[in-house]
């Protein structure tokens, strides 16, 4: 398998990968205590990094950059440079919590409102028996001073192995990446967004069939409205992808 294998969109090189790479090259990872940062960009993303060069190149620093959003593998047919599949960041976080369960590999969840990571360790726990959660952390703290510091000592101390960061982007994969070399034990650090509110139950995921089809962003559109504005930037993102391509 070669993980090398990149798809440029936009100046941000997606992996392409199967979900069955990604979850080997995660347990060789983890077996071989071999560091991995994954981040997983949809088209909100790419856009914001057409603007922001810093952000493009700690994209691109990751190990796995998967394609969470449907417009991201429709954008690779429309350069001819075809994605296999996409790949969520929520299905892959569930794959690591099953292999942590079985291993007893100790974790951390960091991020979303307080006391939402406490209740989805609570409900985690409960799907994952014998899950080691080692610690749980709000995401509503200062990211730089004595705070920031007061959590990565928090990480530190809690023996961690695997790092679950669910600020929104870009925030989580700007977090990730200045302070992981900060992180003693961490071994696997992925960036997730809002998983920590579905797997609260705060938030519902959609529907199985949605999720099938790539439909999902309707979904959490439908169940908050404020989100909309996201819609208007798909089409702008695939016509930015069909200007590249034609004037390659």
């Amino acid at each position: 398998m070669n993980f090398e294998d990149r798809v440029d969109i936009l100046g941000v090189n997606i992996s392409r990968v199967t979900q069955k790479q990604v979850r080997s090259r995660i347990e060789c990872s983890l077996d071989a205590d071999i560091p991995l940062t994954i981040f997983t960009p949809n088209p909100e993303i790419i856009m914001l990094a057409q603007e922001d060069e810093s952000l493009k190149s700690l994209l691109n620093g990751a190990d796995l950059l998967l394609p969470d959003g449907i417009g991201v593998v429709v954008a690779s047919k429309i350069l001819r440079d075809p994605i296999p599949e996409r790949i969520t960041g929520i299905d892959t976080g569930e794959f690591i919590l099953n292999l942590a369960a079985e291993r007893a590999i100790p974790i951390f969840l960091l991020g979303a409102k307080e006391g939402v990571a406490e209740r989805a360790a609570k409900e985690i726990s409960t799907r994952y028996p014998g899950i080691k959660i080692v610690g749980t952390q709000h995401g509503y703290f200062n990211k730089s001073g004595y705070e920031n510091d007061a959590i990565l000592k928090k990480i530190n101390n809690s023996g961690a192995h695997i790092l679950f960061v669910c600020f929104g982007a870009p925030m989580q994969e700007v977090w990730i990446s200045e302070n992981k070399k900060h992180l003693k034990s961490v071994k696997l650090y992925i960036g997730l967004g809002g998983s920590l509110d579905v797997w609260s139950k705060d938030v519902s995921r959609a529907p199985q069939t949605l999720q099938i089809i790539g439909l999902e962003w309707l979904w959490r559109i439908l169940k908050e409205p404020h989100r909309a504005g996201f819609l208007l930037k798909i089409p702008c993102f695939l016509c930015k992808v069909l200007c590249r391509k034609i004037s390659q």
